[in-house]
């Protein structure tokens, strides 16, 4: 890294390096400077996965039954957030740096992407996806569903990286510059890996947001976890049942996840602290 005095421009809550980025409706990230034993992560977390054990071992019958008929819905939904990752997050790098570029034309076209797919809830997106183009093209429920989420959560990454790039004071630019660098060098060289730090918390964030938002590809009948409770559910009339299990799972998942990106956030702030 270049070295740089300036202040990094704020953009919108927090990060562990000073500076702050919009997120939207993800999990709350735990601190990974926060070594307390008792927390509000560890309580969830440990109430979650004791609710769970106690209800299938005190009533068996039908909680345990329940949670034998969902293994398949969740590799369905871990398959399709993993997709979706897989293409969310280069979209939303290519967004970003759209968003930022010189280029009165691309600058234009990435901004307009941004607003459009923001403006339309992504269950309008995946039915339209699903639904409408197969008028013209057929496209199998799990394309759809990936297509559908990775637009939509492009979108929202796109701004993330955005604000990240931007919070990189101009000093290290001009320095990687003077150094003999050309654009591409310095974006990829100087700038992203310093701005890294500040984007991870809420590239994390959206990555979890997306593993919740894939019960919402129930409505192709595609196979995932919430589709495979309703199944069980419309079978047995065991409602409350059904969904009490399916948001434990969903809680535990998405509390493990968020400790994964604490713990990853942590590893990049030592590093970058060693060198």
């Amino acid at each position: 890294m270049l070295d740089d005095k300036n202040t990094a421009p704020s953009t919108t809550t927090s990060s562990a390096s000073g500076n702050i980025i919009m997120v939207t409706d993800g999990v709350n990230i735990p601190d990974h400077r926060e070594w307390r034993l008792i927390n509000a992560w560890s309580l969830s977390l440990g109430g979650a996965i004791c609710a769970l054990l106690a209800l299938c071992f005190i009533w068996p019958d039908p909680y345990l039954q329940v949670l034998s008929f969902l293994p398949d819905g969740l590799m369905v939904t871990f398959e399709v957030t993993v997709l979706s990752i897989l293409c969310a997050v280069p979209l939303g790098l290519l967004t970003g740096l759209g968003r930022i570029s010189r280029n009165s034309f691309i600058n234009l076209a990435a901004s307009t992407y941004v607003e459009i797919i923001r403006g339309i809830p992504l269950l309008v997106q995946i039915f339209y996806i699903y639904y409408a183009l197969a008028k013209f093209l057929q496209v199998s429920g799990l394309t759809s569903a990936v297509i559908a989420i990775s637009f939509c959560y492009g979108a929202y990454m796109g701004e993330v990286f955005r604000a990240g790039i931007m919070a990189i004071p101009k000093g290290q630019t001009e320095a990687a510059r003077s150094l003999g660098f050309n654009r591409f060098q310095t974006m990829f060289f100087v700038i992203l890996p310093q701005a890294w730090r500040t984007i991870l918390p809420p590239v994390g964030n959206e990555c979890i947001a997306m593993l919740k938002d894939t019960s919402l590809v129930s409505v192709m009948a595609m196979p995932d976890l919430m589709q495979r409770g309703r199944s069980f559910a419309a079978k047995t009339y065991l409602y409350f049942e059904t969904y009490t299990i399916i948001a434990l799972i969903y809680l535990i998942i998405t509390l493990l996840l968020s400790k994964a990106v604490s713990i990853m956030e942590a590893r990049l702030n030592y590093y970058d602290k060693r060198k």
